[in-house]
């Protein structure tokens, strides 16, 4: 029942003479094009190498020197950033984070005010991944920070874990906020400098300046390509770390030493441990015998591995793959890094050193998640083909193609282009443009050629028939996101606003209109509070706060106002300009 108080003892030169064969064997099966991996044990390295290739083209081999994206792996060093300024006295793990930043706000008024550090570090803020805001995103560290505010909850405040990038970039911001400096600098002189990680950095535009650097790859269709990499920089204390299994070692061997390297203590004892331990259970069903149930500690997942404790922690981004293991209770642990998208071969050979390594029986993970991969394939493929099983055939669009076009902004995501080309649409979101086809009525099909997905998206009119609005599902946990129309650009410019400032004669009222800073008109008519203009379309404006009440300029053929127009529910009335 308990293999780890009955394991033999083992010599590991002798366990890991095959492991070679079964990484290269794996890989091939698996298409991958590069990995290296390091084992430590009791305090030294004693495994390190470098398999397949970082550059298929050039034919460039993986060393253990190799620099890969290590993804989500980087969470933990963002957990002992915290840790470390816990230690000296800056933060508590357990007072709210508007303590420290006070500008801190969620959708969630509950969650605003009582999320603590912990639970940034824990995935239970009641978020779900929303990952669209920042993947590609234009947005700054501080602006995601801003914006968290609009992101719907699919749960309650500590009710369930679910993972969240934007709460450990959060935490990272909040370093930030703290240190007095960015969060990478911090990492940096904290963590890598008395590591000696010295070729390990924040960002993949700092990787491929480096000598030795692994391309990013991906499956399509049965075939691996090289794909571009993915800057994820303003994400990054939620996965932005570049670096290699040498130096990744040092970082599993300080992790396996209670927070010291050498002679000197980086993070106490005290906060390591807190953030080793578990804070949330993960609610899944039982997959395999081996693991049963996992739980979530401070970026690390915290499981038992055949009778054994296991902190682990995947990491993935575009062309790159890793997993980060060790096992206290039996001082081991290890790190993978391969440059491929969504590959499980990490884990694969994870699962199988760590088998030999304890001289058990190796579980035939390979065969498993294969069998596994080609099931949910399958199921795919069975969606995939009954996806269109609600299809209206034979209707069209409600406008000509051209009212589609417009800006589309959400307060959290930011805006949506929807362009013209010829006969067809096309969408552009955080800068990855994807065509939009007529899927029925005024639903359309967004495709992302990157990562083989549609996504369907709906476009509202208003009550006076013009296109107002569109939604996406570009979070699944929660309803549809609303992206409203904006207005033209030249609606919010100076220069065009000034044309309608003047006076109006409205039968015995005189109604004026004036410019409120650069781009704000107002609307003031006597007895009445003044009224702000919100651009809708053309020369028509909208009076704020009041639904169904606008106005509209008239100008004649050379262009100079002549008259306005007021329109509300009941009425039509004309002024002229005076």
């Amino acid at each position: 029942l308990f293999p780890a108080l009955f394991a033999k003892k083992v010599d590991p030169k002798i366990e890991l003479k095959a492991f070679p064969e079964f990484v290269t064997k794996t890989m091939v099966e698996w298409k991958l094009p590069g990995l290296a991996i390091s084992i430590v044990k009791d305090g030294k390295v004693i495994f390190s190498e470098g398999f397949g290739f970082r550059d298929v083209k050039q034919g460039l081999k993986v060393t253990p020197q190799t620099l890969f994206a290590i993804g989500s792996c980087s969470k933990a060093f963002t957990a002992v950033d915290v840790g470390i300024l816990v230690d000296e006295g800056k933060l508590e793990w357990d007072k709210p984070v508007r303590t420290y930043l006070p500008s801190f706000k969620l959708y969630d008024t509950f969650a605003s005010e009582r999320m603590t550090p912990r639970d940034l570090l824990c995935h239970r803020s009641g978020l779900p991944r929303h990952d669209s805001i920042w993947y590609g995103s234009p947005f700054s560290r501080k602006e995601l920070f801003e914006r968290l505010q609009y992101l719907e909850p699919s749960k309650d405040f500590r009710a369930v874990w679910q993972y969240q990038n934007l709460m450990f970039m959060t935490a990272g911001y909040l370093v930030g906020e703290i240190a007095g400096k960015t969060w990478e600098k911090f990492t940096a002189e904290r963590i890598f400098v008395p590591l000696g990680m010295n070729s390990s950095n924040f960002s993949v535009t700092e990787s491929q300046k480096a000598a030795d650097f692994a391309l990013p790859y991906m499956e399509k269709e049965d075939k691996v390509e090289q794909i571009p990499f993915r800057n994820i920089d303003e994400i990054g204390p939620a996965g932005s770390i570049n670096s290699n299994v040498t130096e990744m070692a040092n970082w599993v061997l300080f992790n396996l030493n209670k927070g010291k390297w050498g002679e000197k203590q980086i993070i106490s004892e005290a906060s390591l441990t807190q953030i080793h331990s578990p804070q949330m259970i993960i609610s899944q069903p039982l997959r395999y015998d081996e693991i049963l149930y996992s739980s979530y500690a401070m970026g690390w997942m915290v499981m038992p591995y055949r009778g054994h404790l296991l902190l682990s922690h995947g990491g993935g981004i575009d062309g790159f793959s890793a997993l980060v293991s060790f096992m206290p209770r039996d001082n081991m642990g290890l790190v993978i890094l391969t440059n491929s998208s969504g590959s499980p071969v990490a884990q694969i050979v994870a699962y199988n050193a760590i088998d030999r390594l304890f001289g058990l029986d190796q579980v035939p993970w390979n065969k498993r998640i294969r069998e596994e991969r080609d099931k949910a394939r399958a199921e795919a493929d069975k969606t995939k083909k009954e996806k269109d099983k609600d299809k209206k055939l034979d209707t069209k669009p409600s406008h000509p193609l051209e009212d589609y076009v417009g800006e589309y902004e959400h307060p959290g995501y930011g805006v949506v282009s929807v362009t013209k080309e010829g006969d067809s649409l096309k969408g552009t979101f955080n800068s990855m443009t994807s065509s939009l086809t007529h899927y029925h009525y005024d639903i359309f099909e967004l495709k992302n050629e990157l990562r083989n997905t549609t996504q369907k998206v709906t476009f509202l009119t208003d009550l006076k028939g013009n296109i107002s609005s569109l939604l996406v599902q570009v979070e699944p946990a929660v309803k549809e996101i609303v992206f409203t129309r904006m207005p033209e650009k030249k609606m919010t410019e100076k220069s065009f606003l000034e044309k309608f400032v003047g006076q109006y004669g409205l039968e015995q009222v005189v109604v004026t209109v004036s410019l409120k800073g650069e781009n704000t008109l107002i609307l003031s008519v006597p007895g009445q509070p003044e009224y702000e203009l919100v651009p809708y379309k053309g020369t028509e404006f909208n009076l704020k706060g009041l639904p169904g009440f606008s106005v509209e300029f008239k100008m004649d053929s050379s262009g100079a106002v002549t008259e306005a127009v007021f329109k509300q529910p009941n009425a039509v009335v004309t002024a002229k300009r005076k």
